[in-house]
Order: C-alpha cells, then structure tokens, then sequence
C-alpha cells in the first residue's frame, strides 16, 4: 500500500452548504453591525425636557446633567460682566413658577427674550438652573447676515 492510500478521503461539502453558511456569516455580521451602530447612536443621542416637566412634584432626570428647552421669558434677562441670568418657560403648558438660569460666558447672536433655548447644565435649587451650554434655536426661515466685499467698500 502507498502512503495515498492510507490517508482517508476528504469530504467537500455540496456548493449548496457552503452558501447557506456564507449567508449565515453574512447576517450575522450585519446583525452585529447594526447593533453595534444603533448602541453608538442611543448613548450620543440627548434629548431635553420641557421646564413644566423638570418643576412637576417626583421629577427626577436620569443624570445630575441635562438639558431644557424652552422660552427665553420676556424682560427677564439680567446681565452681569459675564455672567447672564435669565428665566425660561414652557412651550406649551403653563408654569406656576419659570425656571431661573444662570450662565457665565458668551450666548449665541441669537439669543434673545421670546427665542427658543437649550440649556445644558444641573439644577442648583428647587427652581434655579445652572447653564453650562447655552443654544438658541430658530426657524427654517433664519437667514444670517451676509456682509458682501462690495458693499462693505461703499
């Protein structure tokens, strides 16, 4: 006997198998993927609560940090040097008490009383806010201002 002999035959599986696993393989690696992509986007995803939520009786925010969006109230913003203190009220339901936000630093150009706001910071009392981040929000219809070269030199 040779030493071809001795060696028992390999068996190929049918084309067929073969497929089914590199599909297998496939879905599980797309399953995989989308898992993977749909955890990254649930822990970057931040959303804000509506002031009437945050000064409802048993709220509690799921982190000491968070965000609220409301109104900027009308008259309410008082400034000074940089620190900026101003009350935001609810959209759309009424407040017994607006919640008092104080930032220091530099507001966006579009802040303004009556505009949108998102304030990202902690809560310093049962009815003051302490603003790490101040975003103003607009319309569809915000146009910035456009300084051109040419009528700049007239």
């Amino acid at each position: 006997m040779t030493a071809r002999s001795m060696t028992p035959p390999t068996i190929t599986p049918p084309r067929r198998n073969r497929r089914l696993g590199l599909i297998a393989l496939v879905g599980v690696g797309l399953a995989l993927g989308v898992t993977l992509i749909l955890s990254a986007l649930s822990d970057n995803t931040q959303f804000f609560y509506n002031p009437a939520d945050v000064m409802a009786k048993g709220f509690v925010p799921q982190s000491e940090t968070f965000r609220i969006g409301g109104l900027v109230a009308e008259g309410s913003i008082a400034r000074t040097g940089i620190t900026t203190t101003f009350n935001v009220e609810d959209f759309e339901r009424p407040m017994p008490t607006p919640i008092k936000v104080t930032h220091n630093g530099q507001l966006p150009n579009l802040f303004r009383e009556g505009q949108g706001v998102v304030v990202s910071g902690r809560m310093i009392g049962e009815t003051e806010f302490y603003a790490e981040e101040v975003l103003a929000k607009h319309d569809e219809n915000y146009q910035p201002k456009i300084d051109y070269q040419d009528e700049i030199a007239s």
